[in-house]
């Protein structure tokens, strides 16, 4: 799945905003056994893998939310039925409390359809930014840039994303959808959790704004090491030089050929480089081998309006230590550029 780190920070940052005593661990943060007891009323927020919650013994949580679901780690858990199977377990053992569930997939409305005594019980509330929800139950959804909260059948929040620059494209509106339901069920109003989404700055590695220079505006999406998560980046942005490449995953960009229209160009680094050339239909592109190589060549290539996109689509560890090393070096890199 993609979204679940930002989605974690997001909730984190809100809770903090309001000034609710709150811990933030997992995959981000503390590791999970790391934190301190909870006091009385505060909220602990954790980031869980499908790893974490296909091991965990018990699961309980007050709020649970499911993002997404996209193919990753199939080796792991022998197919996307395992994947889902472990993700699942997050809202077994009686279920919690409340279940936040991202509902643009079908794995996300089975669920949602298993934890839901009917479309009107608001103990699950559904998101999605396909779809207007406006049944009897609870929904958050975003459309064409506005976040609505619906109860009941009635609106009763609106929020305006377009603008906030920690959230840029769809992809961000699910999470900021999701980190908005989640701490609704907390109490938290509605124009604090505005307030609070527009100090959001985001979080490194993903859709990350490093740099504008002289009109070309430079982002790390280094965490995009799946093709789903490459092409949310993809769809956010206009006029795209296309970092890619890396350590391929099985069926490399092939998944991406229907959403290449907003790239000019991409430069194509690691393993997979030969890989990806061949998937790019009549997108232009040059094999750069080295972030180095790409950075500069894209930086020279580029004209005012232009992007220029670190989305690798692709493992790091064929070059890098792990995703974050990789988004580090390009960060270093146009840094480097922009000083002269």
């Amino acid at each position: 799945s993609n979204g679940k780190s930002t989605t974690a920070a997001l909730i984190h940052h809100i809770l903090e905003h309001a000034k609710r005593p709150t811990q933030l661990a997992g995959n981000i943060g503390r590791g999970a056994l790391d934190i301190d007891p909870a006091h009385d009323g505060e909220v602990v927020v954790l980031e869980l893998s499908s790893y974490q919650t296909e091991l965990a013994r018990s699961l309980t949580p007050d709020v649970a939310v499911f993002t997404n679901l996209s193919p990753d780690h199939l080796d792991r858990h022998g197919g996307i039925g395992g994947y889902f199977a472990a993700k699942r377990r997050l809202f077994a053992e009686g279920g919690p409390d409340r279940a936040v569930i991202g509902v643009d997939e079908n794995e996300g409305r089975f669920l949602a359809g298993q934890m839901s005594e009917g479309p009107a019980d608001d103990r699950v509330i559904r998101v999605s930014v396909e779809t207007k929800l406006t049944g009897p139950g609870w929904a958050v959804f975003a459309r064409k840039g506005f976040l609505s909260e619906y109860r009941k059948g009635r609106q009763v929040a609106s929020i305006d994303l377009r603008g906030i620059k920690g959230l840029p494209g769809a992809h961000n509106h699910q999470n900021a959808c999701a980190a908005y339901a989640a701490v609704r069920t907390l109490g938290i109003a509605p124009k604090v959790i505005e307030a609070a989404l527009r100090s959001f700055g985001g979080l490194e590695h993903r859709s990350q704004i490093i740099a504008v220079a002289d009109g070309v505006t430079y982002v790390n999406d280094s965490k995009a090491t799946n093709t789903d998560a490459a092409e949310k980046a993809l769809s956010a942005f206009e006029n795209i030089r296309w970092i890619a490449g890396g350590q391929g995953k099985e069926g490399g960009i092939s998944a991406l050929a229907a959403h290449l229209g907003n790239v000019r160009k991409a430069y194509l680094i690691g393993e997979a480089a030969q890989e990806f050339a061949g998937q790019l239909g009549d997108t232009p592109y040059q094999i750069c081998e080295t972030m180095q190589k790409a950075v500069t060549a894209a930086a020279m290539d580029a004209e005012t309006g232009d992007t220029v996109l670190l989305a690798p689509a692709a493992a790091s560890f064929d070059q890098y230590d792990s995703f974050e090393h990789r988004g580090e070096d390009f960060a270093r890199i146009v840094q480097d550029l922009i000083a002269g």
